[in-house]
């Protein structure tokens, strides 16, 4: 799993709740460093925030896209903006899935599982279920 944003905030809350599922988490605080990691790593799926410094989130996620070795790996993208016109853009970038700011990490973690099932790699059940109900107590 790879984390991509330049809020450290956001990316240090994104990361631990992925650690408690099970994920090997990676992070990185920019697209470039980001892409960079995406090409060294060939993560699962990939947490890429639009609005980033050096390359925005679209331009990682199309040029994972473009690249043969990382077609399997998974793209959402999470942003600020929310109209119609974006989604559409992320999509059309090649994402895979399209959240907005701000999210519940419990609904981040689902999409993770559900795209993952989705490309037949899934955490275990247990690890899952353990994850979901510390999430669910700890506070939003």
């Amino acid at each position: 799993m790879l984390i991509v944003d330049d809020d450290p905030d956001i990316r240090e809350l994104m990361a631990g709740g992925l650690d408690q599922m099970g994920f090997e988490v990676h992070t990185k605080s920019d697209g470039e460093a980001g892409l960079t990691a995406a090409r060294d790593v060939v993560p699962d799926v990939v947490v890429l925030d639009w609005s980033m410094p050096k390359l925005s989130g679209l331009e990682v996620c199309a040029q994972i896209r473009a690249n043969s070795d990382l077609k399997r790996v998974g793209v959402i993208v999470i942003s600020g903006n929310g109209g119609p016109a974006d989604s559409q853009e992320v999509f059309a970038a090649g994402a895979d899935d399209y959240m907005v700011k701000p999210f519940c990490l419990r609904e981040l973690v689902t999409r993770v599982e559900s795209l993952l099932a989705r490309r037949g790699t899934s955490t275990s059940a247990d690890a899952r279920d353990r994850a979901l109900f510390a999430l669910s107590t700890q506070r939003r």
